[in-house]
């Protein structure tokens, strides 16, 4: 039921539109003016899905009380928590079919490219790279998943999904103390380690550790925590 209404809202068929239109778009635009190297095309896609997908998560895990539908829900099931996971996997797994579905666009997009440019192709991808970046698009899926837990309000949660990207940037550029501050909370700098190939060093899995402790893990668990104890009317 869930993961049919991740699609079948109206909101739900037009980002689901756009990201696939996107994913597309970005793919095949980028081999036309990169050299055909597979995994570097299909890489590109991850501007879209950073954008998107966590913003179809906020929407799934808010719906409820964005079209007072809740009460209905969980008169119907009792067992909140069983009904928060029902929420939560659908985008997760929708997250691992849009990067399948990335690397299958750049297959053809790859071979394009290398005929145009008269070059030969680089298929070669370790299987740790890939293995990462599709952790690294569930870990930004789940950030705005505990994000519209934790707010259960779609727009705050989106502005701040949306803009957390520019105001890490910004605060990157505050000195050392800013750095520091990025380098340890900023999601999308910690994981950058994941779609290197190799063995993540201890400090860099520190600084992903804390990072999702802070942007998914305590979110997370405040929202479930407060869906589990308010009165739903």
């Amino acid at each position: 039921m869930e993961a049919r209404k991740l699609f079948d809202t109206r909101s739900g068929m037009v980002l689901t539109a756009c990201l696939l239109g996107l994913v597309i778009a970005a793919v095949v635009g980028r081999g036309f003016v990169a050299e055909p190297r597979f995994f570097r095309l299909a890489g590109t896609a991850a501007i879209p899905l950073a954008i998107l997908l966590p913003v179809l998560a906020i929407l799934t895990v808010t719906g409820e009380w964005r079209h007072r539908t809740a009460l209905t829900t969980f008169t119907l099931e009792s067992r909140r928590g069983r009904v928060l996971a029902a929420k939560c996997l659908p985008p997760l797994a929708a997250t691992v079919v849009a990067c399948l579905f990335a690397l299958l666009v750049a297959v053809p997009a790859t071979a394009m490219a290398a005929a145009v440019q008269g070059a030969e192709a680089d298929w070669a991808v370790p299987p740790a790279t890939v293995l990462g970046w599709v952790a690294t698009m569930i870990l930004i899926t789940a950030q705005g998943l505990a994000l519209g837990l934790a707010l259960l309000n779609a727009p705050a949660a989106i502005v701040i999904s949306l803009g957390s990207t520019a105001i890490w940037s910004a605060i990157g550029q505050l000195g050392d103390v800013g750095a520091t501050l990025a380098g340890w909370l900023d999601l999308n700098t910690t994981t950058s380690p994941l779609t290197g190939g190799e063995a993540m060093t201890g400090g860099e899995a520190a600084r992903l550790a804390v990072s999702v402790l802070a942007w998914i893990v305590i979110p997370a668990a405040f929202g479930a925590l407060r869906v589990s104890r308010m009165d739903i009317t």
